[in-house]
């Protein structure tokens, strides 16, 4: 099965750009330069982007266009990046956040 976002409802179509790769808690995956950050991850076969501050319970993709909060990591260091509408760059170190601030 393809899980691949081929047109986005805020981003419109989405042109498959070059294979590049990128690290999530530590390991290596490859997607396509462009696409949302979650589409690769969720391509990848990650579900679980955040876990909540109170509870740790986990959180992945919900709106999917930039409104909730529920797929918010931290991309190169910078905490509270929504995933759903953040482009995919090669080499980009991608963390699970815990909470809305990044806070473990």
């Amino acid at each position: 099965m393809n899980l691949r976002v081929r047109n986005h409802p805020i981003l419109g179509p989405l042109a498959q750009g070059r294979q590049v790769t990128f690290t999530f808690d530590g390991r290596t995956f490859h997607g396509w330069e462009g696409e949302p950050i979650a589409a690769a991850l969720t391509a990848a076969g990650i579900r679980v982007l955040r876990r909540t501050g109170k509870h740790a319970q986990p959180r992945g993709i919900f709106c999917a266009i930039g409104l909730c909060t529920d797929c918010m990591v931290t991309v190169d260091g910078v905490p509270n990046t929504r995933s759903c509408v953040t482009p995919l760059k090669a080499g980009m170190t991608i963390q699970m956040q815990s909470g809305e601030r990044g806070r473990k």
